[in-house]
This record gives C-alpha cells, sequence and structure tokens, in this order.
C-alpha cells in the first residue's frame, strides 16, 4: 500500500510512512538498512542494494521511492536477468513506428516509463557484457535514442539496483565492469539474512498471517510448537521461504490452528537443561591473554546479547506455558504487567500469537 491516496509522504512521520511497505522488524541490523533507505530517500542518487534472495530488497527500493519526492510517479521494477542482448535496446528505450518488421506503432520503453518516477533494476549482475556498456552509457550520458528515431533524448529517472552477489567480488574476477560497479554504488543498503535476525520471525509471521488471510477467513493462531520450529528454523529462503511456510500453514490449519507439520517444517528441539559450565571453562589455555577483545565481541557487548537471548526464550515460554495470557504470565514472572508488556514488545513477540485454539 504505497502510492495512490492519502497524505503526501512528506506530511507523515517515518513510522507511518513505513507502515505500508511490509518492512517489519527490529533487529539492529534491519533496523539501521530501513534507517539508511530512509535517509537515501532525500536525494536522486543512484541506491545499491545487497541481500540474499528473500531478503526484500525490492521492499526496500520501492521504501526509498515512496518516501522521496517521486512518490507520486511511476516506480518500473525490471528483472535484468530477462533482458537478452537481442531485445535489451527495444525494451529500455522502446523504438519508433517502422523501426523494424513487426514496429507497427511507436512503443515507449522502461525509461520512458519511468520518467519522473525510479527504474529498479534487479538482479544487476546478471547483466551481459553487451548489457553493462549500454547501462553504463545510459547513466554517464542521461540521454537514449530509441529505436528508429535520428534524436536523441533526455529523461528524468531515480536508479536503484539491487544484487544477491557482491559486485565488488565480480569485479575482482574480471566478471563484471569496474566503471559500471562505482556508477551503482553510491549509495548502498545491505539486508541482513532472516537467520541473523531470528528476534523477528514471530513479528513476521503475524505481518505475513494478516496479509495472506483469505477473505472472510478466521486467522488461525500459532501453537506453541509451531512457534519453536519457526524460531528454530535456519530460513535459507529467508523472508520469502518464510512467507511460503505462513501460506502452507493458513490453508493446512486445523481448528483454527497452526501446528509445526502444517508450516513443513521439522520439529524444534528440546533445549538442553541450562547448566552453568564451570569456572575454568572460562580460563584461556594459552599464558598470554590477547591484547583485543574476542573476535565476538566486547564483554559487555556479549553480556548484552547473552541477555537478550535469556528475555526472548524466558517470555517466549512464560506466553506459552500461560496461553498468551500476560497478566498471568507477569505474575509468574514477578513483574508488573506494564513492564511485562514493555519486554514483549522489545522482543517482538505477540502475546495473540500463542492464545489456545477457540
Amino acid at each position: 500500500m504505497f502510492p495512490g491516496t492519502g497524505p503526501a509522504p512528506a506530511e507523515l512521520t517515518l513510522a507511518e510512512r513505513l507502515a505500508g511497505t511490509g518492512l517489519v522488524g527490529s533487529a539492529p541490523s534491519f533496523t539501521r538498512a530501513v534507517a539508511d533507505a530512509a535517509v537515501f530517500a532525500r536525494s536522486d542518487a543512484m541506491v545499491l542494494i545487497t541481500g540474499e534472495t528473500g531478503t526484500g530488497k525490492e521492499l526496500i527500493a520501492r521504501a526509498v521511492h515512496y518516501l522521496g519526492t517521486r512518490a507520486h510517479s511511476p516506480f518500473v521494477a525490471v528483472n535484468c536477468g530477462a533482458l537478452p542482448d537481442s531485445l535489451l535496446d527495444d525494451e529500455l528505450f522502446g523504438h519508433e513506428r517502422g523501426a523494424f518488421t513487426d514496429a507497427r506503432a511507436r512503443r515507449g520503453g522502461l525509461l520512458a516509463q519511468a520518467e519522473h518516477g525510479t527504474l529498479f533494476l534487479d538482479e544487476v549482475d546478471s547483466l551481459s557484457p553487451r548489457a553493462q556498456v549500454t547501462l553504463l552509457r545510459v547513466l554517464q550520458e542521461k540521454t537514449f535514442r530509441p529505436l528508429g528515431s535520428a534524436r536523441e533524448q533526455s529523461f528524468d529517472v531515480r536508479f536503484i539496483a539491487a544484487t544477491n552477489t557482491p559486485l565488488a567480488a565480480l569485479v575482482q574476477a574480471g566478471a563484471y565492469r569496474a566503471d559500471l560497479f562505482y556508477r551503482l554504488s553510491v549509495l548502498c543498503v545491505t539486508l541482513p539474512p532472516l537467520r541473523e535476525r531470528r528476534e523477528d520471525v514471530l513479528a513476521l509471521v503475524a505481518h505475513l498471517l494478516r496479509k495472506n488471510l483469505p477473505s472472510g477467513q478466521a486467522e488461525p493462531r500459532l501453537s506453541p510448537a509451531a512457534a519453536a520450529a519457526l524460531l528454530a528454523h535456519t530460513w535459507p529462503g529467508n523472508v520469502r521461504e518464510l512467507e511460503n511456510a505462513v501460506v502452507r500453514g493458513l490453508h493446512l490449519a486445523r481448528d483454527g490452528v497452526i501446528e509445526p507439520e502444517s508450516l513443513g517444517l521439522a520439529l524444534a528441539p528440546e533445549p538442553p537443561a541450562a547448566t552453568p559450565p564451570p569456572a575454568a571453562a572460562f580460563i584461556p589455555a594459552a599464558p598470554d591473554l590477547p591484547s583485543n577483545p574476542p573476535a565476538g565481541g566486547t564483554f559487555q557487548a556479549l553480556k548484552q546479547r547473552a541477555i537478550d537471548a535469556f528475555e526472548r526464550e524466558y517470555l517466549f515460554r512464560a506466553l506459552a506455558e500461560h496461553g498468551g495470557n500476560v497478566t498471568r504470565a507477569a505474575r509468574a514472572a514477578g513483574k508488573e504487567r506494564r513492564e511485562f508488556g514493555k519486554l514483549l514488545k522489545k522482543h517482538s513477540l505477540d502475546p495473540r500469537l500463542f492464545l489456545p485454539p477457540r
């Protein structure tokens, strides 16, 4: 729900403008990427979005477009992997009537369609060498010539590109033009894979359930076992794979409850009993201590990470044990309900996902 109706983007707060983008999550690496996108939306500079397949690169591209001054102009997306060299010029630049045998009428290309708006170049790493040269010239000259035309035309288009393959590595391997890479990577956004933002999984599930719920169907609830399976999965296909699991769960839910078998995921293993390791385990074997902090981070950062992990697991188990009843879970935890609610919000845990089936 991006363009069309309602107030102009400039009249809304950032949270309101992001509300309909599908960009859901509170993990630090993800929120940094979203914040960068919001800042980059203020300019017309080229943006390169990197991330694994299924991490939401097009959603970020749309956010950059609809948070900027071009929000009420077209957003045109093209998969560069589907642009064969034989059709490249016609697809990008269009043609005049009579330019070739079947050209019975004038047709505008992608640049003309995106005029005053944004052209999103997805999978830009898949461009052939010839296509790379063509795109580089367009970015440098800011002009194009339709097939069959005798004159150059200027255009007003913002470019956003996305890739799931590090372009710098392709440049180093001689498989991508360095000059095009530098043109594309003026501003960069990197999206983390879902396995690195597990704290966002259940919030994403709640969003995807509402997004994909068939009309007239009551929203099913996740069983505690299904929520545990979702949190334990490694998600190689990222958010796209998660959405597929949610859609399966919607269609295979029984009596309004989604179980692990409905998702097509393995059951999460029972966590081992928490037994503190002996103090000797923390003493380094080598007599000389390193001068730098461990690779995992500083003592304070690792301590905070451990606290966050404990909090989330404790809250998850408390909600599951008390059927999503926040008052009873807070009482069992020895906390005020309001303070307990703040912790749930901090860790993006929705109590409604733990309610027992009706």
